[in-house]
């Protein structure tokens, strides 16, 4: 079955770093368009970065232009959310996603907290 773990998150200050990975298993990984999303709470799941497959074109919210790069490495199964010049509205629980045969799978979500 389709499983999706992330990792990565923890406590930045602003302006700070971070890399997001998620490891995925259970499909084609290579051929699937992957999602990163986040979320605070009381606020709908915000959808921040897309990779497609083959042909790996990105797009991002802009919000996180210029600041955010999703990058995948097919060989390893796992897309990546490197974040720099991070800011408190930052904040949130990261997710990464894939819809498959109509439906849209889950990771279990990261932390990340933006905060001096």
């Amino acid at each position: 079955q389709v499983q999706l773990v992330e990792s990565g998150g923890g406590l930045v200050q602003p302006g700070g770093s971070l890399r997001l990975s998620c490891a995925a298993s259970g499909f084609t990984f290579s051929t699937y368009t992957m999602y990163w999303y986040r979320q605070t709470p009381g606020k709908e799941r915000e959808l921040v970065a897309t990779i497609t497959g083959y042909t790996v074109i990105t797009k991002y919210a802009d919000s996180v232009k210029g600041r955010f790069t999703i990058s995948r490495h097919n060989a390893k199964n796992t897309v990546y959310l490197q974040m720099n010049s991070l800011k408190p509205e930052d904040t949130a629980a990261y997710y990464c996603s894939v819809r498959r045969i109509g439906t849209m799978y889950w990771g279990q979500g990261t932390q990340v907290t933006v905060s001096s």
